[in-house]
Parts: structure tokens; C-alpha cells; sequence
């Protein structure tokens, strides 16, 4: 009984969670603390705490989470597959759809008008992230004496090294860790 009333709850978080996975805890927590009252509200949190310092996406971790605390291994299969069944479906309509009507010309009209959006988007995470790493938290005023100048080195100096070199990201990121690591041990701050 538990396992379905557990399926059901996840269901429905993973088909109304729109906007990322930090959305879907409000809809867990309604679901299993608030509606079926499987969980304490104290438990509820240090789970999500757990989540959210777990790699991988947080709604995925808190379904983990949850399920292996209130029924086991079947939880966790349950609970996870309740979570990405219903954006699995979606996908999956949407991947048929798009299939069978790709060669109609509206359908690639569409898209290519689309393309420049998401273009912008991901531009604009880049910008925004990039002045959050240099001038600090969201909504400092970008001046010269807010800049974080280690920061804008490293950044200069990691961006060069790729363009010149191409080493793996994964390398750029371990050491520019370390570089900043290393200066902000040795200036302070």
C-alpha cells in the first residue's frame, strides 16, 4: 500500500515540478509530510539536505532519499521511476511528434526561430554567472573596486589555456581550484 500511495505522490511531483528540481521539493514535502504524513518535517529536511549535497539532480535525489527511508530498495525503484515517468512520457510524445512531422516546413520554421532564444539563454546563464563569480553576490554594482581580481585572472588565464592548449575541461577546472585554493590561502579573504 505504501508503495503505491508512494508511486502516485511521485507522479504527480515529477509531472507539476515545471521549473527545475529545487520546485519539486515544495511538492514532496506536500505530498509526504503534509498530505500522507509519512515523514516529520525534521526528517523531511535533513533528507533534502542529504539530496542536495549528493551529486546529480535534486528532485531525482530526494525521491531516493525518501523512498529508501520509508520503504527500502522498492522505494527508491518507486519512487524514482514515479519521478522521471511522467517527463520520460512527455519526451518520448514529444520525440514521436517531431519525428513525424519534421519535414513540414512550420515545424522547422519553429525550431529555427527557436534556436537564437535558446542561444540567448544560455548566453545570458553564462553572463550571469560570470558576473556573479567576479563582482560577488547578485545585485553588487559592477565597478572596479567590486571586482574580484584573483577571480578575473584565473578566468583570463584558464580561458587562454584552453584556446591555446584545448586541455580537458575537467583538468582546467581541478586546477584553477587549486589555484584559487592556493591565492586565497596565501592573501587572505
Amino acid at each position: 500500500m505504501i508503495l503505491l500511495r508512494l508511486f502516485f505522490s511521485f507522479i504527480q511531483v515529477g509531472l507539476f515540478s515545471v521549473g527545475g528540481g529545487y520546485a519539486a521539493i515544495p511538492l514532496i514535502q506536500e505530498q509526504i509530510v503534509n498530505i500522507h504524513g509519512l515523514m516529520t518535517l525534521e526528517e523531511f529536511t535533513d533528507l533534502i539536505t542529504v539530496a542536495e549535497m549528493t551529486p546529480g539532480p535534486i528532485s531525482i535525489n530526494s525521491a531516493t532519499f525518501v523512498g529508501m527511508r520509508l520503504a527500502g530498495i522498492w522505494g527508491v525503484l518507486i519512487c524514482s521511476i514515479g519521478c522521471i515517468l511522467p517527463s520520460f512520457c512527455i519526451c518520448l510524445i514529444l520525440a514521436y511528434v517531431y519525428y513525424k512531422y519534421r519535414t513540414v516546413g512550420g515545424v522547422q520554421t519553429v525550431l529555427s526561430a527557436l534556436r537564437p532564444a535558446v542561444v540567448a539563454l544560455i548566453g545570458s546563464a553564462g553572463v550571469s554567472i560570470l558576473m556573479l563569480g567576479l563582482f560577488g553576490h547578485e545585485g553588487a554594482a559592477y565597478t572596479l573596486d567590486n571586482l574580484k581580481w584573483v577571480e578575473l585572472v584565473i578566468f583570463v588565464v584558464c580561458l587562454f589555456i584552453l584556446r591555446k592548449y584545448k586541455p580537458s575541461a575537467v583538468a582546467i577546472i581541478l586546477g584553477s581550484g587549486v589555484v584559487g585554493t592556493l591565492a586565497y590561502s596565501i592573501i587572505g579573504g
